[in-house]
């Protein structure tokens, strides 16, 4: 038997395959010359289909996981309605943005990237941002993340991508994280990922409610009106909450107290009826402008700053009912970019291109058959008639003897739409190029905008993002991976790069270093390909930083406030501050040492909604101690000592009512306590009649950031 087992340890061993010193090649074995570039009708023409290196690599990795979404396997989902409040029949003719008041269906799936369905929501990733809207003309998706640009250039590089994002192949760890080698090894070669790097690092990676993020199509699309003329769009979601984060301190800590925080906060927020809103909005470039700026409109690395172009706001989306069931809806939901209504049409981004190939090939291994669009979430609310037939699963019961185009048997039918009678038609673009596997010089500025998002951000959140960056390099065990990054970092910025350095007990390289990539040749080396850093004609922008971004709503509507209580509590106190905050739309949670009803200071009593045990100061926006007889206790309590403290490292609005305050005294930060802290409301007046007012006040700026200067400084 051992020997047996020898043997076959033997024959597995054949098996096994080390690429050393190797050339790369197809799973034919043909040696590839360009694994960096598809192959396109001219360097910035539309990808090809006979590229057979493409689609084999994509087909591949579109198909190495059943049945759970490859990426973006987490999400969370709701129905709702898209209403157009601005009509723009001057720029497309698409149906459903044609009419004010006019409203069509929607589902919308919101998802991180990396991780696993069992992963936590917390974790530090882009968030997916799916729109499928349900129009009269057939399904339209608008499948995007809530991050205006994307890692790479191509779509031959998002199989690499994913692979060095996931978990490492020989452990599966960790799970939904990018702090490891594989991940940075990969970036760190990969210059043109710099200005996503940019925007992962900072805080807009740990939205604090998928309610409160903002979403983008990344990609630029075009709009085709009546007269068939063509504009270049990019589209924008724009939240009514604000865009609002939290700190990577209280992630982690999320994560382990529930790691479900944004599925329950979407699905609450809609089953109490605060309905999530978002407005849509569009940046429109004529064509005539289409090399108009310094950087590429096809290139996905890119945005268009606003201040260039703005945004025009076209419509509202509102999502006002939870799923009936979530493996029906949420799970078995189909995006695909390809999904589009005439007067929306495609542009010539290489990225674009490739998931136009990629997403119907990934619904037909995740759903298993091609008749996906036939699950009810799936299907058109426009009647479908055509000659496909059979295939695995199929519902539809077609009638007659016609399976096929052209006809006489069945009268033609059914017949072909003319552009007249609502028929697609692509925009006919002139395309006179050479096939070629290659990049134009356009998108070779690879730090430019990088260095514009780091430049827009606030003293607070650029030290978000060194810590960032000091955190995911730190659990990286290669030496010259580091060295990589902090010289790519230093091209961004020579001051994040020193500050990264000094976390990391390293120092930055004066040059950029780069390793030979062996087996490829000179020509097509990406690192050799020289990034062209290009003044920007935008010096900073108010729309990529959190805190000045003009959606930054001051509302505090849905926040929750955690109301720490113990046994003689101040009834009046506890209902004068629940009461101010209905009326601002946010609501207060009774936290005490047990669960059951609490006695108050006026011999009633009060439910409890969650006790130390059961809840923790990362679950709520903010912190109020009413008055009360047993302060002492409360004062000499660990776990509200632990409670106030994260409430205070993250910045978030503290109040005390009366005697109230000699719980913060008593608290861990209380040496810290800077008497030019907004953030701390206290009051030695019991019931103040402007306590809860000027709580609620502070809680409309949402965090207090200058508190991290005595913290970390």
């Amino acid at each position: 038997m051992e020997n047996l087992q020898d043997d076959k340890h033997r024959d597995l061993s054949k098996n096994k395959s080390d690429g050393t010193n190797k050339f790369l090649t197809t799973d034919q074995g043909v040696k590839i010359n360009d694994d960096n570039n598809s192959l396109k009708a001219g360097e910035r023409g539309p990808s090809l289909l006979e590229d057979f290196i493409l689609r084999e690599k994509i087909t591949h990795f579109d198909h190495e996981r059943i049945p759970e979404r490859i990426v973006h396997a987490r999400g969370s989902g709701a129905h709702g309605f898209f209403e157009v409040t601005n009509p723009i029949p001057e720029l497309t003719k698409a149906g459903f943005l044609q009419e004010k008041g006019q409203k069509t269906p929607v589902f919308t799936r919101f998802s991180t990237v990396a991780g696993g369905q069992g992963s936590t929501d917390l974790a530090r990733d882009a968030r997916g941002f799916a729109v499928k809207f349900y129009t009269q003309e057939g399904i339209y998706d608008l499948v995007g993340i809530n991050i205006p640009v994307f890692f790479i250039q191509d779509a031959s590089k998002f199989p690499d991508l994913v692979h060095a994002l996931k978990p490492e192949p020989n452990t599966e760890i960790p799970q939904a994280s990018s702090a490891h080698d594989t991940f940075w090894d990969f970036i760190s070669l990969m210059p043109e990922s710099m200005h996503m790097i940019m925007w992962i690092m900072s805080d807009r990676a740990i939205p604090r409610s998928y309610r409160m993020m903002e979403g983008f199509g990344v990609h630029t699309f075009r709009l085709i009106n009546e007269a068939n003329e063509s504009s270049f769009v990019k589209f924008h979601w724009k939240p009514k909450l604000g865009t609002h984060a939290v700190v990577w301190d209280e992630a982690q800590k999320i994560s382990g107290k529930n790691s479900d925080f944004h599925r329950q906060d979407l699905w609450d927020a809609i089953d109490m009826g605060n309905f999530p809103e978002w407005e849509l909005g569009v940046q429109v470039i004529p064509a005539a402008d289409e090399n108009k700026y310094e950087f590429d409109l096809l290139d996905p690395t890119k945005l268009v700053p606003e201040e260039l172009v703005p945004v025009t706001i076209v419509g509202r989306m509102v999502l006002n009912k939870n799923p009936d069931n979530f493996f029906a809806e949420t799970e078995q939901i189909a995006f695909h970019p390809g999904h589009v209504v005439p007067g929306i049409d495609f542009s010539n981004d290489p990225l674009l291109q490739g998931r136009l190939f990629s997403y119907t090939d990934t619904q037909l291994s995740r759903l298993g058959s091609p008749n996906f669009h036939e699950i009810p979430i799936n299907r058109s609310i426009s009647p479908v008639h055509n000659n496909q037939r059979d295939g695995h699963m199929r519902q539809e019961i077609n009638t007659g003897r016609v399976n096929y185009h052209p006809n006489s048997l069945a009268g033609g039918c059914p017949f072909q739409a003319k552009v007249s009678e609502g028929g697609f038609s692509s925009f006919e673009e002139r395309i006179d190029s050479h096939k070629t596997r290659g990049r134009s010089e356009s998108f070779n500025d690879h730090f430019g905008q990088a260095k514009l998002f780091f430049n827009s951000q606030t003293d607070a959140e650029k030290s978000h993002i060194v810590r960032a960056l000091r955190f995911e390099l730190g659990k990286v065990e290669t030496t010259a991976i580091r060295v990589r990054m902090l010289g790519l970092l230093s091209q961004v910025d020579q001051k994040l790069a020193e500050q990264v350095a000094k976390g990391l007990g390293a120092t930055v390289p004066p040059v950029l270093e780069r390793p030979l990539n062996h087996g490829v040749s000179p020509e097509n080396e990406m690192g050799d390909q020289e990034s062209q850093t290009r003044e920007q004609s935008v010096a900073a922008s108010d729309a990529l930083t959190m805190v000045k971004n003009p959606t930054n709503s001051a509302t505090i509507a849905s926040r929750k406030v955690a109301i720490i209580c113990n046994e003689g509590v101040s009834e009046a106190c506890v209902n004068n501050m629940k009461n101010a905050l209905l009326k601002a739309d946010a609501k207060g949670f009774i936290i005490a040492p047990h669960l059951g009803s609490l006695l108050t200071q006026e011999n009633g009593a009060i439910p409890v909604d969650f006790s130390f045990l059961t809840a923790s100061s990362v679950l709520f926006d903010a912190v109020y101690v009413p008055d009360g007889e047993e302060l002492n206790a409360l004062a000499e309590n660990d776990d509200v000592s632990e409670f106030l403290n994260d409430a205070y490292k993250h910045c978030k609005v503290i109040g005390a009512d009366g005697q109230a305050s000699k719980v913060i005294n008593a608290a861990p930060f209380a040496s810290k306590i800077n008497n030019d802290d907004d953030g701390l409301i206290l009051t030695n007046e019991k019931g103040s009649a402007d306590f809860a007012q000027e709580f609620i006040a502070a809680m409309g700026k949402h965090r207090f950031w200058e508190r991290e200067v005595n913290l970390y400084n």
